[in-house]
């Protein structure tokens, strides 16, 4: 699997950097230290995947989304794994706002469980997607009520469609995967936010929301 690493700290790139290269997994093919050096090292090797920190220059914000973002619109077929140094809610829901397909949240706590981070790594590269299970927590935790017990009043066919969404598929591959119209998966998916109780949240933020009640409900964490 070849990987692109950005960080802008020297000592963290190096360390991962090493820690990466020590697998025969990975194929390590270029370390950066900048959104624009990001862009130009995947325009150049098209990697399987990116490794990105999620502060890096100019502002030290949300660089690292906004990278993963642009990767993941221009270059499809790379998958993108973004780390964070602490659980931040808002930036996980900002990264997957666009859909949760090719794209993975990880704390950097995880960078030394190697076999964690490539697992991650092959997931988004595969187009599913690689969430960490403290920022699964913290996003759950947003909500006053679990909305995961609400899943038992869901029917068979809403959980079927709940399932897909959690793979990272469309709506559209949803109704092909299911053998149904794109209409009725909708109006399923509808029936999904009602019953869990996400009626005050954005499209987006429903849509994510609802993958996380189901990932937590069935043991399915991240990068699993």
């Amino acid at each position: 699997m070849r990987v692109v690493f950005a960080d802008d700290n020297y000592l963290v790139r190096e360390g991962v950097a090493g820690l990466l290269t020590e697998t025969a997994e990975v194929d390590l093919v270029e370390t950066v230290a900048d959104p624009e050096a990001l862009h130009r090292a995947v325009a150049l090797h098209r990697p399987d995947a990116v490794l990105t920190d999620i502060r890096m220059p100019p502002t030290f914000t949300t660089e690292g989304i906004d990278a993963a973002k642009r990767i993941r619109a221009e270059f499809p077929q790379t998958g993108v794994v973004v780390l964070s140094q602490y659980v931040e809610e808002e930036y996980a829901l900002d990264l997957l706002s666009d859909g949760v397909e090719g794209l993975g949240y990880l704390l950097k706590e995880r960078v030394t469980q190697v076999d964690e981070l490539v697992r991650a790594l092959h997931e988004v590269a595969r187009g599913g997607s690689a969430l960490d299970p403290k920022v699964v927590e913290g996003l759950l935790a947003r909500k006053n009520k679990e909305t995961s017990s609400a899943l038992h009043g869901l029917t068979e066919r809403e959980l079927e469609v709940l399932r897909e969404l959690a793979t990272g598929r469309s709506n559209a591959a949803t109704a092909k995967a299911l053998f149904m119209s794109e209409r009725a998966v909708e109006k399923h998916i509808g029936s999904v936010f009602a019953k869990l109780g996400l009626v005050n949240e954005s499209d987006v933020n429903r849509r994510v929301m609802a993958v996380l009640a189901y990932l937590e409900a069935t043991g399915g964490g991240p990068a699993s």
